[in-house]
């Protein structure tokens, strides 16, 4: 009897990974990307260290890291310590918004909010992405993706206030669907939030940012 080909594992490999890669899909068609530039990038640290100590942008990599002992990013607030991009110029009511960001959440980091939609009622936030041990989840469950870790992601959240839906892509696989949580304004942060079983130590990089709005 004649035996297979060597190289027929290997097509099919091939053939699987084509497959996969088809069926991915790009959640910006239909979106217009916004101007952004630097001077929407609104830096919230902890409010008694500098900007430089908790925050960086090199090579286009917004890097940013906060640990569990630090003050909020404000004397008078009472959240949990954070270092996030607060996207300014772009608060929005109504419509169909998106965000998109390339993510890298290191092995060190727990407990932390990496995304987040602000604006709800009664809630504060519409939508948090959140790493526990390596998972990402909506809040603490569903978990959305096993291992986030030491890689980089293609993050894209789609708010359609109108319609009350909430999407969240990851690398062009769309992974959650749900309803919005109500507010009246809203708007996108990315880097990193402490929550509970938080680790002393919380960092994300991000790079590409764009906000897109539906035409």
């Amino acid at each position: 009897m004649k035996s297979a080909s060597p190289l027929v594992p290997v097509c099919l490999c091939l053939a699987w990974l084509f497959f996969q890669q088809t069926m991915a899909v790009d959640p910006t068609v239909g979106f217009t990307s916004l101007p952004l530039d630097q001077s929407n990038f609104d830096i919230q640290r902890p409010y008694d260290v500098p900007v430089n100590k908790r925050y960086s942008f090199i090579n286009g990599v917004h890097k940013m890291w906060v640990y569990k002992s630090d003050k909020p990013h404000s004397p008078d607030s009472h959240t949990n310590p954070r270092t996030e991009i607060r996207i300014q110029g772009y608060d929005f009511s109504s419509g169909v918004w998106q965000f998109e960001g390339y993510g890298y959440v290191p092995r060190v980091t727990s407990g932390a909010c990496i995304m987040q939609i602000f604006g709800g009622s009664p809630h504060a936030t519409t939508l948090m992405l959140r790493t526990y041990k390596g998972t990402l989840a909506y809040y603490r469950n569903p978990v959305l993706v096993q291992n986030i870790y030491s890689r980089w992601f293609r993050l894209n959240v789609i708010y359609d206030v109108d319609a009350n839906k909430v999407q969240v892509y990851i690398d062009g696989d769309l992974k959650f669907e749900t309803t919005g949580r109500g507010g009246k304004s809203h708007f996108f942060k990315c880097g990193v939030y402490a929550q509970d079983d938080d680790s002393n130590y919380m960092e994300s990089r991000w790079k590409n940012i764009k906000v897109l709005k539906k035409n």
